[in-house]
C-alpha cells in the first residue's frame, strides 16, 4: 500500500524539517519513503511544499503525484496545488490559526482542524507549528508512532538548532494530544491511494 502526503506553507514555517521528521520515522518503522521538497528562492515568506510517498514495498518513481491521500495546510497562500490533489476520501489537516476562509475543499474530504500555530506558541514558540501539525497527523493516521516521531525529530534537527529539541518534542506531543477521538488509520482506511 502507498500513501501520499503533501505539506504546503510558506518559507520559515518548518515544512521541510517536519516532512523530514515524518519520513525518518517512517523509514525507522520499516517503510519505504520518497520525499521531494520544493521552495521558492527566498528563505522566508515564499511558497514551500513537500511531497512524501510512504509505502510497504519498494518505490520506483519519484514522488510526483496527481492525487494525494492527505495534505497538511500550514498557510493558505500557495495552497492551491496541494488542495487540487485531494479527492473524495482524502484528509486535509488545516492550521486554523493561520489559514483563512479562502481555502475550500471538495465534498468527501475529511477536514481535521488544528490550531497549530496557537498551540506552538503555548509550548514555547510559533516556529514549532509544523511539528504540532505532524503530531496531530500521526495521531489521526497512525502512519508512525509518537515514539518514532520523537526519535526522528532529534535525529533530523540540524546541529545548529540542537537547542530546539525539547521544543520540537513538546510540539509533537501537544499536536498528538490535540485531536482526541479522530482516527483514520493510514494502512487500513479506504480512500485515494498514491
Amino acid at each position: 500500500m502507498e500513501r501520499a502526503l503533501i505539506m504546503s506553507g510558506i518559507g520559515g514555517q518548518g515544512i521541510q524539517l517536519a516532512s523530514s521528521v515524518l519520513a525518518r520515522a517512517s523509514v525507522d518503522e520499516g517503510r519505504q519513503v520518497q520525499v521531494f521538497g520544493s521552495y521558492e528562492g527566498m528563505m522566508r515568506g515564499g511558497a514551500t511544499e513537500s511531497t512524501m510517498v510512504v509505502a510497504d514495498e519498494s518505490l520506483e518513481s519519484p514522488p510526483t503525484i496527481g492525487e494525494a491521500w492527505s495534505a497538511i495546510f500550514m498557510h493558505h497562500e500557495h495552497a492551491g496545488h496541494a488542495a487540487g490533489t485531494l479527492r473524495s476520501g482524502s484528509l486535509a489537516f488545516v492550521n486554523t490559526t493561520v489559514v483563512d476562509n479562502s481555502l475550500h475543499f471538495d465534498v468527501g474530504i475529511t477536514i481535521v482542524e488544528v490550531p497549530a500555530s496557537e498551540l506552538a506558541v503555548n509550548v514555547g514558540h510559533i516556529m514549532a507549528a509544523s511539528m504540532v501539525m505532524i503530531g496531530a497527523y500521526i495521531a489521526v493516521t497512525g502512519l508512525v508512532s509518537l515514539e518514532s516521531a520523537l526519535q526522528a525529530s532529534a535525529m533530523m534537527l540540524p546541529a545548529y538548532r540542537a537547542q530546539h529539541r525539547a521544543l520540537n518534542e513538546a510540539a509533537l506531543t501537544t499536536g498528538f494530544n490535540a485531536v482526541p477521538g479522530i482516527s483514520v488509520p493510514a494502512w487500513t482506511a479506504s480512500g485515494v491511494g498514491a
